[in-house]
């Protein structure tokens, strides 16, 4: 396998796209190579991506800039037929949460930044077919793609490459669906004595003036009882999900390491870029869902009136504002609404912008994050405040995750409701906004509430 590192140079890139016979999600995630990627976002062509023709890693506060010029050089090298927009080459990655990465489990293989280049790519345009928000036949379609990079690389031996795995993909067949592997024991990195303080102070901070907002997460570690799926896991999740980001990424396999596993599907997005035109999100404040369709209207009005939650979101809906100001030649934020998720419903306030002139998606992910939805205000306080509290490094939890294209396009997502996988273990991450008038015990309710969507797939039977 071959890796570049940021400064690589004198290399090749070469690709080739062929329209195949729609396949199964799952069989196809089943047959891929490590390191597996996966990307599926409400409105765009869902990709499962097999190997790395070549991975780019950065570390450091300059790692946004450090994997856009890697990026670049890679792209200004290419040799690319593509057939359709949706097959072209692109990188899938993300970044650490904090700028030092984490060293510590379970992120050890996890760097400051990291983006892998799929050697095999299978794309979906209209959804994945096993995905609740698949698109009707006619604009459903899925496409092969082989990449390669080296000094030497040869395109006939990527066709070549491409007939096979042509055959390949149409012998595969879509076994029975795994259920849950079922917890048998799990762990708190944060007691709830300790959560209690955590929260008081930071309420003392704010109060005091020296934060306005903070986010505040935790980590649930547990032991499964059998073997994870990782392909039946995230196709459960496409389906209790159809209106969130879901994606995977792994390292590169290690001989002394078990494979690690980066999962989830995150309500939020940070970022897409496409031309000029720029979209993202103000998420923040939550309720669960109703039992009885009035009992889910009447928590859904309950929160849009309720005054902790509607300062949490105009403290993110207004910074991400200010955030976007000095891109953008205009900015326009909708109607606040509710976004109602299986287990949970956001206040959600989605914002647009014009860019005054051409901006890699990079440059406004790195403006953008972290947003005060998952950071804080003002941002270096907030993050002093979570050093100082959580009892655990967020490695890629609450980080951006996405892809980036040779235009400088792209889309990233908030990594929230997430875990990462290794063997028999899991550990979960979720957090919550918190401001002057927040309870900690409510706060601590409503962190087991965010656990839920990837808890629930990993509980049998529900328990």
């Amino acid at each position: 396998m071959e890796s570049l590192r940021t400064d690589a140079a004198d290399y090749h890139l070469v690709s080739r796209s062929v329209p195949i016979p729609m396949p199964s999600f799952r069989a196809v995630l089943r047959a891929a190579d490590a390191p597996r990627t996966v990307w599926s976002a409400p409105g765009e062509a869902a990709v499962v991506g097999s190997g790395a023709a070549a991975t780019l890693t950065a570390d450091g506060a300059d790692r946004f800039d450090a994997i856009r010029e890697a990026a670049e050089a890679l792209f200004a090298s290419g040799d690319v037929h593509a057939g359709t927009e949706a097959a072209r080459p692109r990188l899938f990655g993300g970044f650490a949460f904090h700028a030092d990465s984490a060293d510590g489990p379970p992120w050890e293989d996890f760097p400051g930044a990291r983006f892998v280049f799929p050697r095999v790519q299978v794309t979906w345009t209209g959804g994945t077919p096993d995905a609740a928000d698949a698109a009707a036949d006619s604009d459903r379609g899925a496409w092969l793609t082989v990449n390669a990079v080296g000094t030497d690389v040869d395109a006939a031996d990527v066709e070549a490459r491409l007939d096979a795995e042509r055959d390949r993909l149409a012998s595969l067949s879509d076994d029975s669906e795994t259920g849950p592997p079922g917890v048998t024991d799990r762990r708190r990195t944060t007691a709830r004595e300790d959560w209690r303080a955590g929260v008081e102070t930071a309420v003392e901070r704010i109060r005091s003036g020296d934060l306005r907002k903070v986010v505040l997460a935790q980590a649930l570690e547990v032991d499964l009882g059998d073997d994870l799926s990782l392909p039946d896991v995230l196709s459960r999740l496409g389906e209790a999900y159809p209106d969130c980001y879901r994606f995977l990424v792994e390292p590169e396999p290690s001989a002394d390491r078990p494979q690690t596993s980066f999962f989830g599907a995150t309500p939020e997005r940070l970022v897409s870029v496409r031309g000029r035109t720029v979209e993202t999100d103000a998420l923040a404040g939550t309720t669960g869902r109703g039992e009885t369709p009035a009992e889910d209207e009447w928590l859904a009005q309950e929160l849009a009136r309720d005054e902790k939650n509607v300062h949490e979101h105009e403290l993110v809906a207004e910074t991400v504002e200010d955030q976007l100001a000095p891109f953008a030649a205009s900015v326009s934020a909708g109607p606040r609404r509710i976004k109602r998720l299986a287990t949970v419903q956001h206040l959600w306030t989605p914002i647009t912008a014009t860019l005054a002139s051409d901006e890699h998606v990079l440059s406004l992910a790195e403006a953008l994050h972290p947003t005060p939805a998952v950071g804080g205000l003002p941002p270096e306080a907030a993050l002093e405040t979570i050093r100082e509290t959580e009892p655990f490094d967020r490695g890629w939890y609450a980080a951006p995750v996405g892809w980036i294209d040779a235009a400088g396009y792209g889309t990233f997502a908030v990594a929230l409701r997430s875990a990462v996988a290794r063997e028999d273990t899991a550990t979960l991450f979720a957090g919550v906004g918190i401001v002057a008038d927040s309870d900690p015990d409510r706060e601590w309710d409503e962190v087991q509430l965010k656990y839920r969507p990837i808890l629930d797939e990993l509980e049998a039977d529900g328990g």
